[in-house]
């Protein structure tokens, strides 16, 4: 039998044994707008607040306003942009916010900036970058950022782009999906970390915040880093949220428009049921992919689609996953994180980061890391150099079709579970009539 995994811009796929028991893990069939146009329009039309708020249409609520700042997430997230970019600028135009008082500030987080022919696939319409400001968040300078103290219970200093907290007007875009650390993205997530400062960042992916239980997918009952964003929301005076969920065909499934918390919890409802899939048992091999182009520019994004299967896979057991890393391991500080993990191993990795009150940059994702190479043996068929792949701390592969062979000979067991979309998936281990079950195919 043969199964397509998303792999960079397209397909990767593999070969299984034909007396393999394949359970493949996908999400039920979602719906899809067919006008995703006039799906944005009338999100702006009806935003969602909270019960007993008035309930405005965004050009009455830009109406007065005397300048906008719109973030969009960076190249690493599939966000149709191109959607709802021109619609939400006009509409401020037209309610008399100037075009040279409106920035699009792409949320970048830690992560690096988007130029070029880069910027262009990520904006989507050249409309927009030729009528008002487009730039990249950058964490790392001091005096772009507005000092707004500390979180009152973690005390997590707040430091936040100054271009969108002293906007009159502020609105995070962004896609809902599962999110290995903060439940799911989208909504608070791409203020913060995406538009905040590296105090802020480095200290909510500490060790402390990514080991507590509740930092994992598809939670945000008690998650430290969902906590900390929506009271920074609360700090910074509020802001607006347009959500996008899409399907498994990169399709519009749901697009939302309004209070960034109230819009998000119910972007949040509705992905929930479908991303999260029941699986009735473990299995000692599981294969993945990392979500494909544009998830899977990088190892650092690859980690995701190795933490998302890991409820379901057997202690000691197999984990596949294709990742087409085309950029290599990531940022220069994730890759001297790696060389830490290398040369101490992974209890003495843990064991030096325990106690630091600011993470290295990026080095939470090699924390991440380890919650899958402890429960198994992890397995990347990748495009990575051979001096790439000696820092991944995983086995690195060619031939996915005999790793699948290998892993049911040595564990003699053709139980074999396949999770196509990766992290965009995430399966968890229930009992039969728990959710939407698994079956096999």
């Amino acid at each position: 039998m043969q199964i397509p995994l998303l792999y960079g811009r397209g397909r990767r796929m593999i070969s299984l044994p034909d007396d393999a028991e394949i359970t493949l893990i996908r999400k039920p069939a979602m719906p899809f707008l067919s006008e995703p146009d006039q799906a944005v329009v009338e999100a702006l039309r009806h935003p969602v607040f909270d019960p007993g708020k008035p309930q405005r249409s965004f050009a009455k609520l830009a109406a007065g306003r005397s300048s906008a700042c719109i973030a969009i997430c960076d190249i690493t997230r599939p966000v149709p942009n191109r959607l709802f970019l021109r619609p939400l600028i006009q509409t401020m135009i037209r309610a008399g916010i100037p075009a040279n008082r409106i920035t699009v500030l792409i949320a970048t987080g830690l992560h690096r900036p988007n130029l070029g022919d880069e910027l262009a696939e990520l904006i989507g319409d050249p409309w927009v970058l030729e009528n008002v400001h487009v730039v990249n968040h950058d964490a790392l300078a001091d005096k772009e950022h507005v000092n707004l103290g500390r979180t009152s219970t973690r005390q997590t200093p707040v430091k936040i782009d100054r271009r969108f907290v002293e906007a009159d007007l502020r609105i995070a875009t962004g896609l809902v999906e599962p999110h290995f650390m903060a439940g799911y993205s989208g909504g608070r997530k791409v203020v913060a970390p995406g538009l905040a400062h590296v105090d802020t960042i480095t200290t909510f992916h500490n060790h402390a915040f990514m080991s507590d239980p509740a930092a994992t997918n598809c939670n945000l009952a008690g998650n430290p880093l969902h906590e900390e964003q929506l009271q920074i929301i609360e700090m910074i005076g509020g802001a607006f949220g347009l959500n996008t969920v899409l399907d498994e065909h990169r399709r519009l499934s749901m697009v939302n428009f309004g209070e960034i918390t109230a819009s998000h919890r119910e972007a949040v409802a509705f992905i929930a049921e479908y991303c999260r899939v029941a699986v009735p048992e473990q299995f000692a091999t599981v294969v993945t992919s990392a979500a494909g182009y544009p998830l899977d520019k990088t190892y650092y994004q690859t980690v995701k689609g190795m933490v998302g299967p890991v409820e379901i896979l057997r202690p000691g057991g197999n984990l596949i996953v294709v990742s087409e890393c085309g950029d290599g391991l990531g940022s220069p500080a994730y890759v001297e994180a790696q060389r830490q993990l290398i040369r101490l191993g992974e209890q003495g990795f843990l064991q030096s980061i325990r106690n630091k009150p600011l993470a290295a940059i990026d080095e939470w994702q090699t924390q991440m890391q380890t919650k899958a190479t402890h429960q198994g043996k992890v397995m990347l068929a990748s495009s990575l150099s051979a001096e790439e792949q000696m820092l991944t701390g995983v086995r690195c592969i060619d031939d996915v079709d005999e790793a699948i062979r290998k892993s049911i000979q040595t564990h003699d067991c053709n139980k074999v579970a396949i999770v196509p979309e990766g992290p965009y998936v995430v399966p968890y281990l229930a009992a039969p009539g728990d959710g939407t079950l698994a079956e096999p195919g």
